[in-house]
């Protein structure tokens, strides 16, 4: 392996890498790209925590991770992970055990987007069944960052590529809420992890209404199966349904019971429909098949997107 920093191309073998791959540096030391098989949540907080502060940046077409003692004031970010993220269990033997082609991946960098709407509602759309990625799986639009993009340039490319909404970056502010160690499959008893990520989970404010939005919505059906406007109310349900603990679930009285979801069809169409709401509060099972539900790092980034509108209200209230 022949490694080349400062900008300089990085190989692995004699192949130039084509993608934005993870670096680790701790305590100044010179930027490593992290391994597959490494928990990175865990390189920074140890072994046993699931959340901890970092720093980050994109550079050179890296993304660098930093451990807090290395960032400047006021520019941590939160980083976690599942309690049952496969890396934190993951022995020596097992990791052995994987192929090749998959040790040698490294860990990808993607970024999802939270878009906001001016009347405090936020979209989620339904990954398509045929995805081999967490099918049926609620989330926010997002994707992988390519090659010389910026995350906020990424973000709106993914986008306007899976819901049609075209936003140009001088139109919406913008945020980063905090980054998932994403694994899938997402626990051990589900098999052998065979891809390896940390998400951007960023936040765009629009000045426009939900249903504005909504009018302009013109879904990717190979990549998009639904879309559903959420609201605060129904997100503090969804993020209550804590993935991983099996504690039963009382959902608010006051919650209606279904929420509008636009189905798309095969060629794009767009049909309005209900889901259960009971629906988007499943959790991740253990075992067997998934199950339609919300993602856990996008209730993650859901619970990081209810404290902003604290924040707001607060500031508000001053």
């Amino acid at each position: 392996m022949r490694t080349r920093f400062l900008g300089l191309p990085l190989y692995l073998g004699m192949e130039k890498v084509r993608k934005i791959l993870v670096h680790l540096t701790k305590e100044n030391s010179v930027p490593r790209c992290a391994r597959f098989v490494q928990s990175i949540t865990g390189h920074f907080a140890g072994c046993q925590d699931d959340q901890t502060k970092v720093s980050c940046s994109l550079e050179n077409n890296r993304f660098l991770l930093f451990g807090h003692e290395n960032g400047k004031e006021g520019t941590e970010i939160t980083l976690k992970r599942a309690s049952f993220c496969p890396f934190k269990y993951l022995t020596s033997s097992e990791a052995a055990t994987l192929p090749e082609d998959v040790l040698g991946r490294g860990v990808d960098v993607g970024v999802a987007v939270l878009l906001q709407s001016v009347n405090q509602k936020v979209l989620l759309t339904r990954r398509a069944a045929n995805l081999r990625i967490f099918p049926n799986v609620w989330v926010p639009p997002g994707g992988h960052v390519e090659l010389d993009e910026r995350l906020i340039d990424a973000g709106l490319r993914e986008l306007r590529e899976e819901t049609g909404l075209q936003l140009d970056p001088e139109e919406v502010s913008s945020q980063l809420l905090g980054l998932w160690e994403s694994v899938y499959p997402p626990m051990l008893s589900r098999g052998p992890p065979q891809r390896h990520h940390i998400v951007t989970y960023m936040l765009l404010h629009t000045s426009l209404t939900h249903l504005q939005l909504q009018a302009d919505l013109h879904p990717e059906p190979a990549e998009v199966s639904g879309c559903a406007w959420v609201d605060a109310d129904l997100v503090r349900a969804i993020v209550s349904a804590v993935d991983g603990e099996d504690d039963a679930l009382a959902l608010p009285a006051s919650l209606p019971q279904s929420v509008s979801v636009s189905e798309v069809s095969h060629d794009g169409r767009l049909s309005e429909s209900v889901l259960p709401v009971s629906v988007l509060c499943n959790r991740a099972p253990a075992e067997g098949e998934d199950v339609e539900r919300v993602s856990t790092g996008t209730k993650f980034a859901l619970e990081l997107w209810l404290k902003t509108l604290e924040s707001q209200r607060q500031a508000t209230d001053k």
